[in-house]
């Protein structure tokens, strides 16, 4: 006899799943984020290991300078913003300058047209952040400290992508064997489709971050803003983040320009050129060069931002979207989630999709009425 579950004590049960797996999720955020990264890196960089052991160079070794390869991009992109961000410091006292001749100016403004107005202290600005500072000390040293065994866990990242790179084989042939051999090849269809996914993201958004860079960096030299190299290239990879990223990204050289330049029209510029950009990043460079299978819909991704920041921080604002599109291709494949995987997706796409089928069928009509009045 089959016991049927009632609807509220199914509710009650996937409450109770939710809130575990985001107190899991939470309490060990260092190792599943550091985890996760090795993982998505490893899906990145493995064709490239592929490719090292078929043209007969030893697995172990084919890890290695794929590793390698992999340690310095990313050194080199270390170099760079530190290069950068020691020419942007010698500006930091000028800026602290503008900053209080700004507030001079506002303070005469509101002197002039308030009256009874308290005028603005830059010197009690200044005392406001460093008395919340040293209330917040101990908050801030915990921060410190959890930075310092992040970093430390951050290092474990790269014998996390040699491990998953070495046995990458192994644990692919476990997850077909663990599902069965009667959902082998659905399997297989499914660590196929996660893979491209993955690859199509990282390389999608790599390609993106270029072609941004370039753009930012044409912008901001045309208008004459200084280190615009150091806000091109940052702005790029905050776009990494939906909406929050391109926000933050043109902020900095807006706030740059109005403190550092003698005119109010080159922050006035800087802003028009980011927003043309975004415009051609939103409707054309990321949707032909990620493509659709990655995009989702913008109320998931707004939830997949606020969940994920909410649960890992920056990080998971970032992990967060690659995470849900890969859980839209498992959905697509099990028997009873499509629902879910259709919540998910991007709604432009289903409504393409949806003409195209109208439009199809509208065609198969019209050819079967043309052929019953022989036309």
């Amino acid at each position: 006899m089959k016991l049927e579950v009632p609807g509220y004590l199914k509710f009650v049960i996937g409450l109770i799943t939710i809130i575990l797996v985001v107190t899991i999720m939470m309490e060990a955020k260092s190792i599943l984020v550091t985890v996760l990264i090795a993982l998505l890196l490893s899906i990145l960089i493995s064709p490239f290991t592929s490719w090292l052991d078929k043209i007969g160079i030893p697995s172990l070794i084919s890890v290695f300078i794929s590793i390698i390869a992999l340690l310095g991009v990313i050194t080199g992109l270390s170099i760079f913003f530190y290069n950068q961000l020691l020419g942007f410091s010698g500006d930091i006292a000028v800026l602290e300058a503008r900053f209080g001749e700004l507030i001079d100016f506002v303070n005469e403004f509101i002197s002039e047209h308030i009256e009874g107005a308290v005028p603005i202290s830059f010197e009690s600005i200044q005392k406001a952040i460093f008395q919340y500072i040293y209330d917040n000390m101990a908050t801030l040293t915990g921060g410190i400290i959890a930075t310092a065994s992040t970093i430390t866990l951050s290092l474990m990242v790269p014998i996390f992508i040699i491990f998953l790179l070495y046995f990458r084989k192994f644990l692919i042939e476990f997850v077909l064997q663990a599902f069965g051999s009667k959902n082998r090849e659905k399997t297989s269809k499914i660590i196929y489709n996660v893979k491209s996914v993955v690859q199509n993201y990282i390389v999608g958004m790599f390609f993106v971050i270029c072609i941004l860079t370039v753009l930012n960096t044409i912008a901001l030299y045309s208008i004459g803003i200084k280190h615009a190299l150091l806000f091109a290239v940052l702005a790029a990879i905050l776009n990494i983040i939906p909406f929050v990223g391109p926000f933050l990204g043109a902020t900095f050289p807006i706030l740059y320009a109005l403190l550092a330049m003698d005119s109010i029209w080159y922050a006035v510029a800087v802003f028009l050129s980011f927003y043309v950009i975004q415009l051609l990043e939103s409707n054309l460079f990321t949707p032909k060069i990620v493509g659709g299978k990655v995009s989702m819909n913008p109320l998931m991704t707004v939830l997949a931002l606020f969940i994920g920041n909410y649960i890992w921080g920056i990080a998971g604002m970032i992990l967060f979207i690659p995470g849900m599109a890969i859980l839209k291709v498992i959905f697509d494949e099990i028997e009873g989630m499509q629902p879910y995987a259709y919540l998910l997706g991007d709604i432009r796409k289903v409504r393409k999709e949806e003409k195209i089928t109208k439009h199809t069928i509208f065609n198969e009509k019209l050819k079967k009425v043309r052929k019953k009045i022989n036309i």
